[in-house]
């Protein structure tokens, strides 16, 4: 009779399931691996099982054995429970130590959800990772379980102080920025031999009007006067060059009149020298001639060693005038290869502090929370789809959401307020707001 009256009851209860089922709502949770379920029937007490949800789908469960169970709501995981203990006998052994078989009525299999899938918060946060799940939880609550947000990662003591000295660095780099580029342009104008620099180097940098024809200005002066060095240099040399050209002219016409008095002389003394054989002079005009040739000759050595002198001074001076430009050109290579690091240099200073100067005006903002100061936050599911969100929206099993603080950069994107960081650029004298990042070099 007991086993006549259970399979009346399961029929009953299997009918009213399938209507149950038939009626399930599109938008009902479904269980999905890593959900632990409860199983559990009234009249076998001892059977009440925790079991998770594999991967494959499945889960064992007492009586029932492997049942896939993935992707059904929990009106129809019971309903296939029961169907599966439809058939299912199970004897308890009562006090006196007989075996009753009992049939497991459909009404009274419980099935509940003991243990949801957990969430994942990633992001601005202090603690990201797996966080359980439960019914009705939102994104505020899964953002305080993390800790809430983490607007203090570089662990400011101050970030109204910080920012005002980071702002400081920001400004000075900004010039240190102009002048770099200014030396630069500068360094090409003297490498293309040119008497200006270029006035745009300066375009995309957002330092005072004032302040920026102050740096071109002094280059400028500059480059004059390396300008003028170089010119006076190259003139002495063209000059002194000129110079030993006439000298070694002067020396050649001399050169070739001592060559003709030499000549002279000694023809001269050929002539005496055979009147003298001839007894028609005396010895002493022999002697006269060839002390005469001795000088003459003595002067056209002196002539041919000066002329000498002077070609070897011309050489050198067109070496020195060659080598003036040469050495200038090394030298404003070298010089603009320094410039181009120092340029570097100081443009991956100003993107770090730049980079520090958002994240400081963003902990003031959120500390503030003034408007727009909600964080971005979306969350991904299992299915592919991805949701922005509120803080108020409700979070399902399996969710992973992504909290991303809004970086609001230092210019223009915050409301003009006392907290706010001054717009005006790096000084109170700049027409412009400074860009996000340093311009990159025009050097080839």
């Amino acid at each position: 009779m007991m086993l006549i009256r259970g399979i009346g009851r399961a029929a009953v209860a299997t009918v009213a399931c399938a209507m149950l089922l038939t009626t399930a709502s599109a938008d009902e949770y479904r269980v999905a691996p890593g959900d632990t379920i409860e199983f559990s029937t009234a009249a076998t007490p001892d059977l009440k099982t925790r079991a998770t949800i594999r991967l494959d789908g499945a889960v064992a469960l007492p009586l029932v054995g492997d049942v896939k169970v993935t992707g059904l709501t929990l009106p129809q995981l019971r309903t296939k429970l029961q169907d599966g203990l439809a058939s299912k006998v199970y004897r308890r052994r009562s006090e006196d130590g007989r075996e009753i078989p009992v049939m497991v009525a459909a009404d009274e299999v419980i099935v509940t959800i003991a243990e949801y899938r957990p969430i994942y918060v990633n992001g601005d946060v202090s603690k990201p990772g797996e966080q359980p799940f439960r019914p009705g939880m939102t994104v505020r609550q899964a953002i305080a379980l993390a800790g809430g947000y983490d607007i203090m990662h570089f662990r400011m003591e101050n970030p109204f102080l910080e920012e005002a000295d980071i702002r400081a660095d920001y400004d000075a780099l900004w010039t240190e920025f102009a002048k770099q580029q200014a030396v630069e342009r500068r360094l090409q104008a003297e490498l293309e031999n040119a008497n200006t620099l270029d006035r745009k180097a300066l375009r995309d940098t957002p330092i005072p009007e004032d302040l920026a024809a102050r740096i071109v200005h002094i280059e400028d002066q500059q480059l004059a006067a390396r300008n003028s060095v170089f010119h006076k240099d190259r003139s002495y040399l063209e000059e002194a060059l000129k110079k030993e050209d006439a000298r070694i002219t002067v020396l050649g016409d001399q050169q070739q009149r001592e060559k003709e008095g030499v000549d002279a002389d000694i023809s001269e003394f050929d002539r005496i020298k055979g009147l003298f054989e001839k007894q028609t002079l005396p010895i002493t005009r022999v002697v006269d001639a060839r002390r005469t040739i001795l000088f003459s000759s003595t002067r056209y050595l002196q002539t041919i060693v000066e002329k000498g002198r002077a070609e070897r001074g011309r050489d050198e001076l067109r070496v020195k005038l060659d080598k003036l430009a040469d050495d200038r050109r090394k030298a404003i290579l070298l010089d603009l290869q320094e410039a181009n690091v120092k340029l570097a240099t100081t443009r991956s200073r100003l993107q770090a502090v730049s980079d520090k100067l958002i994240y400081t005006g963003l902990v003031r903002s959120q500390l503030v929370r003034g408007k727009g100061s909600d964080p971005e936050i979306i969350i991904h599911r299992k299915q592919g789809d991805s949701v922005v969100a509120k803080q108020e929206h409700e979070l399902l099993p399996g969710d992973v959401v992504d909290v991303a603080l809004q970086k609001r950069m230092v210019v223009g994107d915050e409301p003009s307020s006392s907290a706010t960081v001054d717009q005006r650029g790096p000084s109170s004298g700049s027409a412009r707001p400074p860009p996000t990042s340093p311009p990159a070099s025009g050097t080839q």
